[in-house]
């Protein structure tokens, strides 16, 4: 499919090989308006926020996923198969489900366990593990530690269902380890394996589904300034080839 596409206005060669994907275009404005240098807005069909610019002089986009994983998996499919997108690092929220975790603690998905019928399109002939690429989570790791940060690094669950008639469906993955709870890495990870390409989510703790605490709309869009620049250090470091 030539470009710019339905859903992306950006022109070839306007659109950076690293994209930094949060899922609010508030806060994709927010990241690109504090650290980028010279931000241009390169797409903002439906809302959907997209800035290319440089941080330290390495050139960066920062594009809005919108909500799910029908959404991401729109998104992400048209940058790694059109647009010549090598990485993506969803920077955006979860819910904790671990008792291990605290609000604004910031979780790396090592995998992404999911509810989704997603990778029902690939007729794989079993059920496929959705993984971030290890590449980015030892680059990530490095710049975390650089920042005084130490992620928590494990399993999070992409879910489909952001309300859940089941009142024991959370418990039942809390079980099994699982971290947090989100709504596009799965989708995220499985574009990103069948193009051949790398992705990582990196979340901040925003509400806590067991102890009830929670931030408002204005800190998840504003606040989450660590996850932020641990991205933005990654996507400098693979620029640079510096891994």
């Amino acid at each position: 499919m030539p470009v710019p596409t339905p859903h992306n206005s950006a022109k070839n060669g306007e659109i950076a090989k690293t994209v930094l994907m949060p899922g609010d275009p508030l806060r994709a404005r927010f990241i690109a308006e504090t650290y980028l240098d010279s931000p241009e807005l390169v797409n903002n069909v439906r809302g959907i926020q997209g800035y290319t610019g440089t941080w330290k002089g390495a050139p960066v986009t920062v594009m809005a996923s919108g909500m799910g994983i029908p959404s991401i998996g729109i998104y992400s499919y048209e940058l790694y198969n059109f647009y010549g997108v090598e990485n993506i690092i969803r920077i955006g929220s979860a819910g904790a489900i671990s008792e291990d975790l605290r609000v604004r603690d910031i979780v790396f998905g090592l995998g992404a366990c999911t509810n989704s019928n997603y990778a029902e399109q690939f007729a794989l002939p079993g059920v496929f593990a959705p993984t971030a690429s290890y590449r980015l989570i030892k680059i990530a790791e490095e710049e975390a530690e650089k920042l005084g940060v130490t992620p928590v690094i494990g399993n999070i669950l992409s879910s489909d269902s952001f309300y859940d008639d089941r009142p024991d469906a959370i418990t039942r993955w809390k079980r099994m380890g699982v971290l947090a709870v989100e709504m596009e890495a799965a989708g995220l990870y499985l574009n990103a394996a069948r193009a051949g390409k790398r992705a990582l989510a990196i979340c901040t703790i925003s509400d806590h589904v067991i102890t009830g605490e929670a931030l408002d709309a204005e800190a998840r869009e504003k606040s989450f300034t660590q996850m932020m620049e641990i991205a933005l250090a990654t996507a400098f470091r693979l620029a640079q080839g510096t891994y």
